[in-house]
């Protein structure tokens, strides 16, 4: 049986778990190419990849498929350098960039015969980085976007999905402007907004030195996605400019009227406000995975004594369950203190939730 070449370039996070995945298959030989000799170590010692290497042109060459999981700028750059390389076979391409419309531009450009290319996002993350967090199921139940060109094939898109297919995604297909806008609204502009309140609270900091105490619990939630990485990000950013503009300016107008509504104290209006708030929020789907990484938390009271910690993580242990984080939001003495841990999977978020309070814990499970 002829295995399939696949070249994943770029072994981070995203490129590591689509390379995980696909590698699981008898089916695949997957190369895998980054310019950081850790990361390729670690993928080939770690049965990430079945090969490495640092030399693109040389390993696309042997490729049936490539797959680009750089940064969008890198991407681009990587686009160019495929428009020169003189395949001898046909070579399905695609990306995983968050920002499709300057991909597809790029794509436009290429001259090479041998090469079809698949805009392509998986939308799901993780709060770590790099392969050393890469996992094979961090796409599963995701979606998938894929941006298809007129040019491509039914035949093609289907041997693209075909690869694609260990990640256990939901393919949506759509076209670069309205993933874009849609990506922009859900996932960009709300790291935009989370980074502009840390900078509001640092500045309020200067009045109040005690603010950063208060701000351990619920406004470290809030705001967990601007601990993300500022390079990528701004390169997100550059790449959505113009749509970034357009919501900014929806937000400034949005900041205005609820200004308005807090100035004359309009009781009723901003009941109503924060009731279609709540509303749409609550109406969002709970089981699927969206543009920004979820959390599966499970607040567990336990007294401030010693082993309280240790017991609890024990017991899930030997339950065989994995726990992502553990946080003591509250723990003084003599008192109850809270528990956050957070899983990766809403079945052991549940699970645990019962079996601690089988084993005499008071949890809860914030909706």
């Amino acid at each position: 049986m002829n295995k399939k070449n696949i070249l994943v370039a770029g072994l981070g996070l995203i490129g590591g778990s689509l390379a995980k995945g696909m590698a699981a298959s008898d089916e695949n030989h997957i190369i895998g190419y980054d310019l950081n000799k850790d990361s390729l170590k670690f993928a080939l010692l770690n049965g990430i990849v079945h090969e490495t290497s640092n030399n693109f042109t040389q390993s696309a060459l042997l490729a049936d498929f490539i797959i680009l999981a750089a940064p969008i700028s890198e991407t681009i750059s990587l686009m160019r350098d495929i428009n020169t390389i003189a395949f001898k076979k046909e070579v399905i391409i695609s990306d995983t960039a968050s920002v499709k419309s300057p991909i597809m531009e790029a794509a436009k450009l290429f001259t090479n015969e041998k090469v079809t290319f698949i805009g392509g996002h998986p939308m799901a993350g993780s709060h770590k980085k790099g392969i050393q967090a890469a996992k094979a199921h961090l796409f599963e139940n995701a979606i998938y976007v894929l941006s298809p060109t007129q040019e491509n094939s039914e035949a093609e898109l289907k041997k693209l999905q075909t690869i694609l297919s260990s990640a256990k995604s939901k393919f949506v297909i759509l076209n670069p402007d309205e993933h874009d806008e849609m990506t922009g609204v859900v996932s960009h502009f709300p790291h935009l907004i989370a980074s502009s309140l840390v900078h509001q609270a640092k500045k309020w900091e200067k009045t109040h030195e005690f603010l950063p105490k208060l701000a351990a619990g619920g406004f470290r939630d809030i705001t967990r996605i601007a601990s993300s990485n500022p390079k990528m990000w701004q390169d997100i950013f550059s790449h959505n400019s113009s749509k970034m503009s357009v919501l900014l300016e929806d937000w400034i107008q949005e900041m205005k009227e609820l200004k308005v509504l807090l100035d004359n104290d309009e009781k009723e209006k901003m009941i109503t406000y924060l009731d279609k708030a709540k509303l749409y929020r609550d109406g969002l789907a709970e089981s699927e995975k969206g543009a920004i990484p979820s959390f599966y938390d499970l607040y567990v009271d336990i007294r401030d004594q010693t082993g309280a910690l240790a017991t609890v993580v024990q017991l899930l242990a030997n339950e065989s369950i994995s726990i992502k984080n553990i946080e003591i939001l509250e723990v003084r003495e003599d008192i109850t203190g809270v528990l956050r841990l957070s899983f990766y999977t809403q079945e052991a978020q549940l699970y645990s939730s019962r079996f601690l309070e089988n084993n005499g814990y008071e949890t809860m499970i914030q909706k």
